[in-house]
């Protein structure tokens, strides 16, 4: 080369020139950077994979536990030496350490379930004078009934101390008895099955004396306003005119409705909240075999029913789905036993139960859900059993008076795919639904943990939201790139592109407090802006053309939009005014009252419209940024040819412009999608938070990532609503991942069809 002027002007030959020479030090420290470069960017990769997958393997922990399968452990087999009286005698403490049986010879039995527990005397029952225990019914908390073989009931509490001698933990039973009634002063015939409830009212006994016999003793308790409470006693004798026999008996906890199971397979029920006449309401068929056991699950809404033939079905007091009178109605049905089902025993903290049949097999189930979820036993015929208080224990005594313990572990017995994403039939519905409720304000609560409302309220936020961000970002984008002064573009695109960093918190609160109500008030001329916007800008475009070239002369090409703004405001107000004419004179002055009473849809001031302007805000920058960078990276030949062969400008923009730059297009897209579905701030502050499944928009609903910002602080660490949020998060992670890996691989597909542009 060259290099030498005065060379060049003499004509002479160049100077050669002098080769490059780079240090071997500097060649292999460039060397050393390059590799330590490329070494960090993958560390950082390998860093920001283990995250994610660490961040997963702790969600997925979380969750494992709640469809880990339920265990159970036989523990001990010890003998009562008796045999236990007919009826549910057989109960359990706390702990687990010693059950206590009424017996059939008329004791108190303590059986120790530990080694830590002494075995005590067996205890007589108090007032029985020669008589035969004959039956016994539970109620409430460690309270039994015991009817005698001459017409008598006893009442007892069965208390259980814990004491220390010394180092050594003991248990012993403290019997508490009142004084027996006599329902059957003058035939004193023997009670052969016994019923009792205790609301705040007063009890209410129920003892059967003959095949169809009831005599009903109630106790009404009234507070005077000088002295005390005075009490009013009634007995009164019941026939029922049931086809066959009467062989099972419940009153529910309020003593508000008796059910009788027929030996015909039938269940009568009365109403007894007229205390003094008891009235048949309905009866319903179990089935063909006679029914040998009833028993409410807590709460009392729920009856349990069992057959000779081994079934068993949960059965509620609900209106029919199109209205009337509630019935009877068969909600769920249980996995049967092979043999006849002798006793139930519900659970003292949830909808669990278990059932014991005559061939020594006992089943877990969950009323709430239909499962039954585990079945156990050693095949000796069995007499009675009894959940323990902490629903981790089952406790049953055979015909020979042997006490069997079994140690169950089932912690989520309410979680099964049918109810976080089926439709369950909860107490109080009238037919099967979706629902989400985690927490009530009884302890027998029926908890509803179905993910469906929430994946719904997801997807509903998501789409409202992109039906306004989308056409939005994509045309501003499009105008930006392919028709917007370079001088002016340089203004708009970092304005929109600022807004990205508004916080979501801030568009939340904006939403909820000032959008939601100013949305209210103008809904109908929100419905009318587009078109009137369409006609208004239409119009102006007309007017525009038809200006001599002189007026529009000192517009340059792409700064017609500062015409257009003042347009598009005209445009909006003559929107806004015509949609209060429209209220006034086809929505008879309401459109709330309008929409209720022609389309039946309900307004509530935070709903989906809110939410999908004020997310549709939040996503508009994200697409517009994407898709504007996309359509301004088209090759310049491109856009040459199309104008060259004749083109128009928007012509090259939809046909050639556009499709080149569809990948790019469609990850703004879904890059949106995915904010949309993982924003929370705005979709907790601006909607109603109301967990329903219901395509009104103008209806609330609740998204996933909201219902964990919501529920997440005041679940207990560990407990069933704990790990649902988690299960929840680990759904939204599942959904991004599958949007993102769509959104790639869709790209993928649309690059190498476009490569040859």
């Amino acid at each position: 080369m060259a290099i030498n002027a005065d060379t060049l002007t003499a004509g002479g030959p160049g100077t050669p020139a002098r080769p490059l020479v780079v240090s071997r030090a500097r060649t292999s420290r460039r060397i050393f950077l390059d590799r330590f470069a490329a070494r960090t960017v993958v560390l950082g990769g390998i860093v920001i994979i283990s995250a994610i997958l660490a961040i997963l393997f702790v969600i997925a922990a979380e969750v494992w536990p709640l469809f880990r399968p339920p265990r159970v452990v036989a523990l001990e087999r010890l003998s009562a030496g008796a045999t236990p009286a007919p009826g549910a005698g057989l109960g359990v403490d706390e702990y687990r350490e010693a059950a206590s049986m009424v017996t059939a010879d008329g004791t108190i039995q303590l059986v120790p379930l530990k080694p830590t527990v002494t075995r005590a005397a067996p205890l007589p029952i108090a007032g029985l004078e020669g008589a035969r225990v004959t039956a016994v019914a539970a109620h409430g908390l460690d309270r039994y009934a015991i009817g005698t073989s001459d017409g008598r009931v006893i009442p007892l509490e069965m208390k259980i101390e814990v004491g220390f001698e010394g180092a050594r933990r003991t248990v012993s039973v403290k019997p508490a008895f009142a004084a027996p009634v006599v329902l059957d002063p003058g035939r004193k015939r023997a009670i052969l099955r016994l019923t009792v409830a205790s609301p705040d009212s007063g009890p209410v006994t129920v003892a059967q004396v003959g095949p169809h016999d009831l005599i009903v003793q109630t106790v009404v308790e009234k507070k005077t306003l000088i002295g005390g409470t005075r009490r009013e006693e009634s007995v009164q004798a019941l026939g029922v005119p049931v086809d066959g026999e009467i062989v099972a008996l419940r009153l529910d906890g309020r003593g508000d409705d008796l059910v009788i199971g027929t030996s015909r397979g039938q269940l009568v029920r009365y109403d007894m909240r007229d205390r003094g006449t008891p009235t048949v309401v309905e009866t319903a068929t179990v089935g063909a075999a006679p029914v040998t056991a009833l028993s409410f699950l807590i709460g009392e809404r729920t009856l349990v029913a069992a057959d000779a033939m081994g079934a068993v079905s949960s059965w509620q007091v609900v209106p029919p789905p199109t209205g009337g009178a509630a019935t009877l109605t068969r909600i769920n049905e249980f996995e049967s036993h092979r043999a006849p089902v002798v006793a139930i025993s519900p659970s003292r903290r949830d909808k669990g139960f278990v059932t014991a049949d005559a061939a020594g097999r006992v089943k877990l189930h969950y009323g709430t859900s239909g499962q039954t979820f585990l079945t156990f036993g050693d095949g000796r015929p069995l007499r009675a059993v009894v959940f323990a208080p902490k629903a981790d224990g089952v406790v049953a005594v055979d015909e020979r008076g042997e006490v069997v313990d079994w140690r169950v572990d089932n912690p989520h017995p309410e979680i099964t795919l049918k109810t976080l994403f089926g439709k369950v039939w909860y107490e109080g519905y009238s037919r099967p639904a979706w629902v989400w409720q985690s927490t009530g304000g009884t302890d027998d609560f029926e908890a509803k943990f179905s993910l469906t409302p929430l994946i719904y309220g997801t997807l509903k936020g998501t789409f409202y939201a992109l039906l306004f961000a989308v056409p939005l970002a994509l045309l501003a984008a499009i105008y930006v790139s392919e028709f917007m002064h370079p001088a002016v573009k340089g203004y708009v695109k970092p304005a929109v592109e600022i807004m990205a960093a508004l916080p979501s918190v801030v568009l939340g609160f904006l939403a909820g407090l000032w959008l939601a109500p100013a949305v209210e008030r103008i809904v109908p001329g929100l419905f009318l802006l587009p078109a009137v916007e369409t006609v208004v800008i239409l119009a102006a475009l007309l007017a525009w053309r038809a200006l001599p070239p002189g007026v529009r002369g000192p517009f340059r090409p792409g700064t017609e939009v500062f015409v257009l703004v003042p347009v598009v405001l005209l445009g909006a107000w003559f929107a806004l005014t015509l949609g209060g004419l429209v209220e006034q004179r086809l929505l008879v002055g309401d459109y709330r009252g309008w929409l209720l009473a022609a389309l039946g849809l309900t307004y509530d001031q935070r709903n989906s419209l809110v939410v999908g302007v004020a997310m549709g805000f939040a996503v508009v920058p994200l697409i517009f940024t994407i898709a504007e960078d996309a359509l301004a990276n088209v090759p310049q030949h491109l856009r040459a040819g199309s104008l060259a062969l004749g083109a128009s400008r928007w012509q090259t923009a939809v046909r050639i412009v556009l499709p080149t730059a569809s990948p790019g297009i469609f990850s703004a897209i879904m890059i949106g999608l995915g904010r949309a579905v993982g924003e929370t701030m705005i979709v907790l502050m601006a909607t109603g938070n109301t967990p329903v499944m219901d395509w009104n928009m103008f209806s609330g609903f609740r998204a996933l990532s909201a219902n964990i910002a919501v529920e997440l602080p005041e679940a207990p660490e560990g407990g069933t609503l704990f790990r649902v949020l988690f299960l929840a998060a680990f759904l939204l992670f599942c959904l991004t991942f599958v949007l993102n890996t769509t959104a790639e691989v869709v790209r993928l597909r649309l690059r190498r069809k476009y490569r040859y542009l």
